[in-house]
């Protein structure tokens, strides 16, 4: 059955990492040089604020991804994302490709991820859901789900399913149930792929997140939700603070990466509020329960 964009409920979710949380760039890979950067020149405080203002003006409720090496250094931030009523959830604790890691190193990356954000937020505080950086579960990489679920993570939103620098995982569009090597029964809530663009240029794509958004101009963005919208399906957006600040600093990098990283980033806040007075928005869980018709306090 299909739907219009205004009877939706879209999804709205931001991934809290600082400027220099960028796979595969040589002058910000070594962990050992994040406080130095942290220090000089964090975007991660002010942005996120930024964003929370944008979602209350907004009247909207998002599910921030939260690396648990943010939630370690800027415990007060992550307790001000809670107190606004927004769903807490794990981006990981290091910020690395899940297809290069080990099951057993990957759980100790959950494991200290979930203990940073609960240690800042409050230990009781519920914590369902996983995004993995650059939506990097990908084939073969399918025990990550097992792993989620053994620490109490009850749904997965870390699927692209389009070809991309380091991720892409062929996978049924919109809300559905994946199921583990263990045979166990995961919600995944994958990113959102659509045709945009006019004639021969309009390509099946994300339009909806990060480089992707800021580059697209809105018609586009619109083009993209309505078309997910007539197939019953939400958009989903993702964005990280980064991608709000068009003073971010500058590294080197291949010009391709360069272009992705910094275009459009004076663009992102009045396309976010676009959007926001638009349609309905709500956190991924809110959006995800619904679609599937689980609870996911106990899947």
């Amino acid at each position: 059955m299909s739907s219009t964009a205004s009877e939706l409920t879209h999804v709205l979710s931001f991934d809290i990492e600082d400027w220099f949380h960028i796979v595969e760039v040589k002058a910000v890979e070594n962990p050992d040089e994040w406080p130095r950067l942290s220090k000089e020149s964090s975007l991660v405080e002010r942005y996120t604020d930024r964003i929370l203002k944008i979602c209350d003006d907004g009247k909207a409720k998002a599910t921030f991804f939260i690396l648990g090496w943010i939630a370690d250094r800027h415990p007060a931030l992550i307790k001000r994302i809670a107190d606004a009523g927004h769903e807490l959830a794990t981006h990981s604790f290091w910020h690395r490709k899940v297809y290069e890691l080990s099951p057993q190193v990957f759980s100790k990356d959950i494991a200290d991820s979930l203990a940073a954000i609960r240690s800042a937020a409050g230990h009781n505080t519920p914590i369902r859901g996983f995004r993995a950086p650059s939506f990097s579960i990908t084939q073969g990489a399918e025990w990550a789900f097992d792993v989620l679920m053994d620490h109490g993570i009850t749904y997965d939103a870390s699927l692209f399913p389009a070809n991309r620098g380091h991720g892409g995982y062929a996978c049924t569009p919109g809300p559905h149930i994946v199921t583990t090597p263990k045979g166990r029964r995961l919600p995944e809530l994958p990113m959102s792929i659509a045709p945009v663009g006019l004639g021969p240029l309009r390509k099946k794509m994300c339009y909806s997140g990060g480089g992707y958004l800021r580059l697209l101009p809105p018609r586009l963005i619109e083009q993209g939700l309505q078309s997910e919208s007539r197939a019953g399906r939400a958009t989903v957006i993702y964005l990280h603070p980064r991608d709000f600040a068009p003073d971010c600093p500058r590294v080197p990098m291949p010009p391709h990466r360069r272009f992705k990283c910094y275009v459009g980033m004076h663009t992102t806040e009045a396309k976010l509020r676009n959007l926001l007075a638009r349609h309905k928005w709500d956190t991924c869980a809110a959006v995800l329960s619904r679609a599937l018709n689980v609870d996911l306090r106990t899947t």
